[in-house]
């Protein structure tokens, strides 16, 4: 799993539009057995017999087939497999009406176009595409049949306006490939922009809530750490005072410490607030994150838990272009995370990789591992699987690589060879830097 642009697909507002298909869908054929109804009661049924009764075999079928479809549609199932079906079976029944009214010069030929966009609608270009497809073949076929004499038309309608031959049959198919073809290319290319166009208004309503929401964290975060931060650091004073008295037990300095460990924790809660609040655009500088590391690693050991933090890496510099001080959180903040998920006597393990034009700082931790429902939403603001956690550390992280993003830097959560998290920040490496920070050793 890799933090990034979130990907956008045609399915989440799929049975929204079908449904408004259907809707139009059967507002249609009202209107069309309506028009029928008042030709067959102006007495077409017995001038066109046969004619009529394949009208109201179709109108019929549509409604039927608008009836299954609004049952798939409230299952919420197959919902792709029934918008492909649709756009099918639409084609198949606008043959019908062709063949009854004129044949290859029917003026109901233009009904293919419709279901072009439908298509463009339902599936995008794809759609627009199959929709296309589908009728000029249906068409082509029905041409070639008249031509060949393999169908006749209908006995009760004039012979004489039915194209048969088969240099009679060219232009009709001609002009109907070349309006079905423009408007599925049409159709198609609306739909992709629009597609795009709502995708971009997502993002912008997205990043709208999340601003909204930081601005009233902001102001949560403001008024909290005044607060906290001043009566924190007397209980810290007080507590590390009275930790040094003769007189206390064992017993008792361990409560102290126990008091002194929530109120670090408190500390850290209140500032990853505050840092999530009041972001700050990076400063991007030639930054070693091997010694970075290697600073966070040793802040980690000494902090006073029971899992031991360890390095893995070149002792020699690794120049990336970042800013320093965010890049140190980020890494603080992943390391603590995985020292709350691994297990007492486990290892957290820090490690730099130099790979090509990249260098990754990569931590991993010996806990429970991060299911596919989990990483879907670890960095979201106040989630957490924790009942001591807030939520908050790992937003932080992906707040600051986002804002680094434009510098190269990636964020990716997979399963380690231990089962537990680990967790990848990728930077572009400063070749540049590096040379300067060789230069006087080499000197």
């Amino acid at each position: 799993m890799e933090l990034g642009i979130r990907a956008r697909g045609l399915d989440h507002t799929l049975a929204a539009r079908l449904a408004w298909i259907t809707g139009l869908r059967l507002g249609f054929l009202v209107l069309l057995l309506g028009a029928t109804a008042t030709w067959y009661l102006d007495g077409a049924l017995a001038r066109y017999p046969l004619s009529m009764r394949i009208v109201f075999a179709t109108i019929v079928a549509g409604f039927a087939q608008a009836v299954v479809y609004a049952a798939i549609l409230r299952t919420g199932r197959h919902l792709t497999q029934l918008a492909w079906a649709q756009i099918a079976l639409d084609q198949i029944t606008w043959t019908a009406i062709v063949y009854v009214s004129g044949g290859a010069s029917s003026g109901a030929t233009s009904f293919y176009a419709l279901t072009c966009l439908v298509g463009a609608v339902l599936a995008g270009q794809r759609g627009a595409a199959f929709a296309a497809s589908l009728a000029m073949g249906i068409y082509g076929s029905l041409c070639l049949a008249f031509s060949q004499r393999w169908i006749l038309p209908p006995h009760d309608q004039n012979q004489a306006s039915y194209a048969m031959a088969p240099h009679d049959l060219v232009y009709p198919l001609l002009v109907n490939t070349l309006g079905v073809t423009v408007v599925a290319l049409l159709a198609g290319y609306l739909a992709e922009r629009l597609q795009l166009a709502g995708g971009a208004l997502e993002d912008a309503a997205t990043r709208a809530r999340d601003a909204e929401r930081l601005a009233v964290l902001g102001r949560i975060a403001a008024g909290l750490a005044h607060e906290i931060r001043n009566p924190l650091g007397s209980i810290t004073g007080s507590i590390e005072l009275l930790r040094e008295s003769p007189a206390l037990s064992d017993d008792d300095r361990h409560l102290c410490d126990i008091v002194r460990r929530e109120a670090r924790r408190l500390n850290e809660l209140v500032g990853d607030m505050v840092d999530l609040s009041r972001p700050r655009a990076p400063e991007a500088e030639a930054t070693d994150v091997a010694a970075l590391a290697r600073e966070v690693v040793a802040l980690a050991s000494n902090a006073g838990t029971d899992v031991t933090v360890a390095y893995q890496g070149p002792a020699t510099p690794e120049i990336a272009r970042c800013d320093g001080g965010q890049m140190r959180q980020v890494l603080w903040n992943l390391v603590r995370n995985g020292i709350q998920a691994t297990a007492a006597g486990g290892t957290v393990t820090v490690s730099v990789v130099p790979t090509g034009k990249d260098v990754a700082l990569v931590v991993d931790d010996q806990g429970a591992g991060i299911s596919e429902e989990v990483g879907a939403r670890i960095f979201e603001e106040f989630f957490t699987t924790r009942t001591h956690g807030a939520g908050i550390g790992l937003a932080v992280v992906r707040r600051i690589l986002e804002d680094h993003a434009p510098m190269g830097a990636r964020l990716a959560v997979e399963r380690n060879v231990h089962g537990g998290a680990s967790f990848r920040v990728t930077l572009s490496r400063d070749v540049a830097g590096l040379s300067r920070s060789l230069a006087p050793a080499a000197s």
